[in-house]
């Protein structure tokens, strides 16, 4: 464990915050590349703040599955966005933790007056993922294209099937390569330690689902969803997050199978955040750089961990620890909660492991547990199972819905942390004052 006592950054302003609708893959935003998405959150966040794009000195922004046609694409997002040239731009990928990640990088450019006023967010379309080939494929082709058609006769005879079975790379990108388990087998460890039943996860993603409709209804949504026209999209207009689902029943969840062990799994479609295509933006400045205008809200402080990949799910966990060690703030500190929900064992997971004296020692070095994760406190608008994760930008979501959560209810300080795939964890300290 480091023992580097971290820098305290100056108070960060968030002066405003917008997002894309959040839409289940190969829906709504099918046709949007992450590029794309990216600008309709950056035009959208713009409008909220009133600024030109002249006026951002510079763009971090997180994406996970970057794509070959849009390499660096926070500096595509830059220049198509109409942010001037000669600004900088750079692409951030810390997994799910790259939208907070990016929140980061921007603070530290700022701190060090680097810049005055950044844009920054994250931008995901999973649903163009590509597939991948067969190394044998790439080797067949270049042979293809240099020989002579007499010699490409015989290479036809060399072809075999097995050349053709594609790769899909969204599923490799979400396995861990050094454990071996997909993202969802951590989730059934996690919930075979903690003792999580099926009903339980259930019952969790049926409340995330309930909250989700139950916010959109009201309209509280509203203020942060850009809504989307046919022209934007390619295809029919997108208005709303795709995922909550207002019916939902324990019933219908009871039914799916287990994705990820037929036999004794509990992990299921119904309790998982889906695959999700949409990008989310925030403008910040160093506080009190911003006018005479009011900012959507403020960040203090914020704290990232390790921890073993196979129980990557209670990363929420190592980080939180961290930033109350370096902040002598407490658990029932914070009003509000927003713990992305990957799965529902894994927030069900950290619950218990927040609660959890014997954690806390064997693992924190604690001597007592740090406190009880209020279920009223946490994601009162709904989380990810209902909403959706595009890994790159949902960080930068959580401090959105957060900062709006605790305006909405004349509320102050809320805690925005997440789990990431590798074994990593991010918490971030946000309040509606200064004083």
């Amino acid at each position: 464990m480091s023992t580097t006592t971290p820098t305290r950054l100056p108070p960060l302003a968030v002066v405003a915050g917008m997002r894309t609708p959040f839409a289940k893959a190969y829906g709504g935003l099918a046709k949007v590349p992450a590029d794309r998405l990216g600008c309709l959150a950056v035009d959208a966040v713009l409008g909220a703040s009133g600024l030109r794009p002249a006026e951002i000195d510079e763009v971090v922004f997180g994406n996970v599955a970057e794509p070959a046609e849009a390499s660096n694409v926070a500096r595509v997002i830059a220049l198509r966005s109409g942010i001037p040239a000669d600004r900088i731009a750079h692409t951030v990928n810390q997994n799910c933790a790259s939208g907070i990640e990016a929140v980061i990088e921007g603070w530290q450019a700022l701190a060090e007056g680097r810049a005055n006023r950044l844009l920054a967010g994250g931008t995901e379309s999973m649903s163009n993922v590509p597939l991948l080939w067969d190394r044998r494929v790439a080797e067949f082709l270049m042979r293809w294209r240099r020989a002579h058609w007499w010699r490409k006769l015989s290479l036809l005879g060399r072809v075999r099937a097995g050349f053709f079975r594609p790769v899909v790379a969204l599923e490799l990108g979400l396995t861990d390569p050094t454990c071996g388990l997909n993202m969802g087998q951590t989730a059934e460890r996690l919930a075979q330690e903690f003792a999580i039943p099926r009903e339980e996860q259930d019952r969790f993603a049926l409340v995330s689902h309930q909250r989700a409709a139950a916010a959109w209804k009201r309209g509280f949504f509203a203020g942060e969803v850009a809504r989307l026209t046919p022209a934007q999209t390619g295809g029919q207009a997108v208005d709303y997050d795709t995922g909550p689902r207002p019916n939902q029943t324990l019933e219908a969840l009871g039914k799916l199978r287990p994705l990820f062990d037929a036999r004794n799994g509990t992990v299921t479609a119904g309790n998982s955040c889906p695959i999700t295509d949409g990008a989310a933006a925030v403008v910040l400045t160093l506080a009190g750089q911003n006018g005479e205008s009011e900012p959507l809200g403020y960040i203090r402080d914020y704290a990232e961990a390790g921890c073993d990949p196979r129980r990557m799910g209670l990363g929420p966990v190592y980080a939180t620890s961290k930033l109350l060690r370096k902040t002598g703030m407490k658990l029932s500190d914070f009003e509000l909660i927003e713990l992305n929900e990957a799965f529902a064992a894994q927030v069900l997971a950290c619950q218990r492991a927040f609660a959890s004296t014997k954690f806390a020692k064997e693992e924190l070095g604690r001597d007592e547990a740090i406190g009880e994760l209020d279920p009223a406190r946490l994601n009162v608008n709904g989380g990810a199972i209902a909403l959706g994760h595009p890994v790159g930008s949902t960080g930068t979501r959580l401090i959105i819905t957060l900062l709006r959560a605790l305006r909405e209810r004349g509320l102050r300080r809320g805690l925005a942390t997440l789990c990431v795939g590798g074994g990593q964890g991010a918490a971030v300290w946000v309040e509606t004052q200064m004083n």
